[in-house]
């Protein structure tokens, strides 16, 4: 099992630019797929991003590609996603999550076994 801890989110202003960070226990973070998906109020949660195990490969949803960057740092359990022109419509509570991958990308969420608790992002107008 892994547990996962997202940091980082907060209000910020359009076109402004946010870094989340992931942090996960265990020794084997290194074997688990991570991803990055959000749900604002009302809505489904979505796929924004995905990054391989060695973080040799990557996968973004089209609301977010050429925004937002993920990776990750498995000498320190952590992955991130650094946001950069935030648009109001990218509010929402973004969660990391964590999957044993069969293949690349994972993009549905109950594809991933292990998740955060979430961290509150807001983009002003």
């Amino acid at each position: 099992q892994v547990q996962l801890v997202e940091s980082g989110g907060g209000l910020v202003q359009a076109g402004g630019s946010l870094r989340l960070s992931c942090a996960a226990s265990g020794r084997t973070f290194s074997t688990y797929a991570m991803g990055w998906f959000r749900q604002a109020p009302g809505k489904e949660r979505e796929f924004v991003a995905a990054i391989s195990r060695s973080g040799g490969s990557t996968y973004y949803g089209d609301s977010v590609k050429g925004r937002f960057t993920i990776s990750r740092d498995n000498a320190k359990n952590t992955v991130y996603l650094q946001m950069n022109s935030l648009k109001p419509e990218d509010t929402a509570v973004y969660y990391c999550a964590a999957t044993n991958p069969y293949r690349f990308p994972l993009t549905r969420a109950h594809e991933y076994a292990y998740w955060g608790q979430g961290t509150q992002v807001t983009v002003s107008s």
